[in-house]
């Protein structure tokens, strides 16, 4: 194809309503610098608990102002990309890439075995020419009952991928499409063909699941397979040789499935482990991955971990610049002559623990160390290099995942993110130093708000403890209802939640679905946020060490009813649930004074006009905290609040309020 045929691939169009954006963003400039007057021409002389109950709450809106700056960057020139799969071909003249797709998966226990090998059919199955798509499991907890899931994928997937085919099947994970799918009621033949494979499914799905629950390997299957040798050399899962297996050969000829056709390449990984050599997580196994691609055939790699795409330039750190183009035609045309067995006694090599020492990588090449979310730093340094990221969101989602069922498991995911995230901001990636002169100003501005997740937690402990503490002792902190200073206070806070609520159901959400994701920043301010804050600084004094915590993906069936039922899962003794149901005790001791005290004082208006937005906020925490109130007093299956956490929460909020009081 000649240069006077070039189409793009995807358009670039500005999103509509943008002026309008911009305007209301300058309202909101607007009522926040009103406040700021306000708290500053309004401070207390009188009463030392007064002026510095005053001082935090002025100290606490001035976080929350800088954070809506922050958060109103990203969102001052949004575009749309507009993708032309149909040129695609055309582009490259039906000689598409070939792609490598990586699996993760570290515990057995926590990651179920059945739903990894979910995973590996689903991406087999792509709509993608087979012989340029290669499968990688990245298996970091050395699990041989991970390696049997993936060996009865790789048998399995000799029918699962004709079947896809044949029935068009949406999803391809079979769990996912037997669990929502419609017996063919139109031919006989397709039917009987349909029954077949759902029970081959069930069979394998309960072989592996009786196998999970034994916590072994049957002698039948061990010796059907020269893989589960390897096993008998490992120590522990922190403590084994490399394992390495090619399943699947795709330049094999016989490796065909039932209709002769080509399957992907199937690979499997546990890399090596040493305890005196630091594994570095997640990362530590996507670089090990990365290192064996350099001597595979494919070209740019799939990161199924986080739901992106990569260059494979990007990632072995090359610098982007305009006349950085892929020969295509060349990268499809390497062949590697050598053997699978060959090729795995060379990749056991380059799998091994100590692969990057006195080498480029982390330094310059993969993905970094030293963080738990290592792919935001590992992104931001493939921009610095030039490289540009683009946001797709298909009608129809490119990749789905499991989220946690229970608030505990949620918490505790949040808790890694912002803790990894506070330290992104506090170390030599920050966006600010690291993209300084490197990447653009507002895309520097754009880390920040997620990299500032941790530090959300003290300003808003403030406002939702103090306020209603105050009200306890009858101190006002707000204008009064009455007082034209009232409205840019509730300028501010309606036309910023009346936005949210906007974005939210714009983007797909219902108003049910708002609020219980306002009831999660509120549990995740005062909670995750909070042991994160700290956490780092503890690193920071050399008292607490960085630890990599997986989300458990598994839930018992009585967890899984009560989700779908939407009702939260509490039912667990923690240090956040403590934190959580003593704020809600508080609001509703605060409330109920504040009602007491309306109902009793001879003027009630005025009490009202004094008070008014310090009892609508108590009001509105109060609201917010339903749930908690329910799991702490009226629910009576498992996932309510444990008893331990309803006798201290009850005790430390009376506790507090009497200590106001009095």
């Amino acid at each position: 194809m000649g240069n006077n045929d070039y189409v793009p691939l995807f358009e670039t169009r500005p999103v509509k309503g943008r002026i309008l954006f911009r305007l209301f963003a300058a309202s909101i400039l607007v009522g926040i610098c009103f406040i700021c007057i306000y708290r500053v021409r309004f401070f207390p002389l009188a009463g030392k608990v007064e002026r510095w109950s005053w001082i935090g709450l002025f100290l606490s809106e001035l976080w929350f102002s800088f954070y809506w700056f922050l958060t109103t960057v990203p969102r001052w020139n949004p575009v749309y990309r507009f993708p032309y799969k149909d040129r695609l071909s055309q582009r490259l003249e039906k000689k598409l890439p070939g792609i490598d797709i990586f699996v993760c998966t570290a515990d057995p226990l926590i990651e179920p075995p059945s739903m990894v090998m979910n995973t590996v059919l689903s991406v087999m199955a792509y709509d993608y020419s087979p012989d340029k798509l290669s499968i990688y499991l990245s298996d970091d907890g050395g699990s041989d009952l991970t390696f049997y899931a993936f060996l009865e994928a790789a048998i399995f997937s000799k029918k699962w991928l004709p079947f896809c085919k044949k029935f068009k099947v949406e999803p391809r994970s079979p769990e996912a499409y037997f669990r929502t799918a419609l017996e063919p009621d139109n031919y006989p033949v397709m039917v009987k063909e349909w029954l077949s494979i759902k029970k081959l499914y069930d069979d394998v799905k309960m072989r592996i699941e009786t196998t999970t629950k034994l916590n072994r390997i049957s002698e039948d299957i061990c010796k059907q397979q020269k893989g589960f040798r390897e096993w008998d050399f490992v120590s522990s899962k922190r403590d084994h040789q490399t394992i390495l297996q090619i399943l699947i050969d795709g330049r094999d000829p016989n490796a065909v499935d039932i209709e002769g056709k080509p399957l992907p390449t199937l690979v499997y990984l546990a890399r090596e482990k040493r305890p005196q050599y630091h594994h570095h997580f997640k990362s530590g196994a996507m670089n090990a991955l990365l290192e064996l691609l350099g001597l595979n055939a494919n070209g740019g790699p799939c990161y199924i971990g986080t739901g992106c795409f990569h260059r494979r330039e990007a990632l072995y750190g090359k610098k982007y610049d305009k006349d950085c183009k892929v020969d295509w035609n060349r990268l499809n045309n390497r062949k590697v002559n050598e053997s699978a067995s060959v090729l795995e006694d060379t990749y056991k090599v380059l799998a091994s623990c100590t692969f990057e020492q006195n080498t480029l990588w982390v330094k310059e090449k993969g993905l970094k160390y030293g963080c738990p979310v290592e792919d935001v730093i590992t992104g931001l340094s493939i921009q610095c290099r030039g490289w540009k990221s683009i946001y797709l969101n298909p009608e129809r989602e490119g990749f789905l995942g499991l989220a946690p069922t229970t608030l505990l498991q949620t918490l505790i995911q949040h808790k890694r993110w912002s803790d990894g995230h506070l330290q992104i901001f506090l170390s030599r990636y920050c966006s600010l130093l690291y993209g300084h002169k490197k990447i653009p100003l507002k895309l520097q501005l754009a880390y920040c708000p997620y990299n500032l997740f941790a530090a959300n937690c003290l300003a808003t402990l403030y406002y939702v403890a103090v306020p209603c503490l105050c009200l306890l002792k009858v101190i006002s902190l707000f204008p009064k209802t009455s007082n034209p200073w009232v409205l840019p206070f509730a300028f501010v806070v309606f036309a910023h939640r009346a936005y949210s609520l906007g974005e939210f159901i714009w983007c797909g959400g219902t108003f049910h679905g708002w609020c219980n994701d306002q009831r999660m920043w509120l549990f995740k301010r005062t909670t995750s946020y909070f042991f994160s804050f700290f956490d780092n600084i503890l690193k920071l004094l050399g008292y607490s060490q960085a630890a990599f915590v997986i989300t458990e993906k598994m839930a018992d069936d009585d967890v899984s009813k009560r989700y779908e039922q939407n009702l939260i899962e509490f039912g667990a003794t923690s240090p956040m649930f403590d934190i959580l149901a003593t704020l809600a005790m508080l609001n509703l001791f605060s409330i109920v004074g504040a009602i007491k005290k309306v109902i009793l004082d001879a003027d009630h208006s005025k009490v009202l006009d004094v008070f008014g937005l310090q009892i609508l906020l108590c009001l509105l925490l109060v609201t917010i905290n339903l749930p908690v109130y329910q799991a702490l007093f009226f629910r009576k299956d498992n996932g309510r609040m444990p008893s331990s956490v309803t006798s201290k929460s009850i005790i430390f909020a009376l506790l507090a309020s009497t200590l106001t009081m009095y």
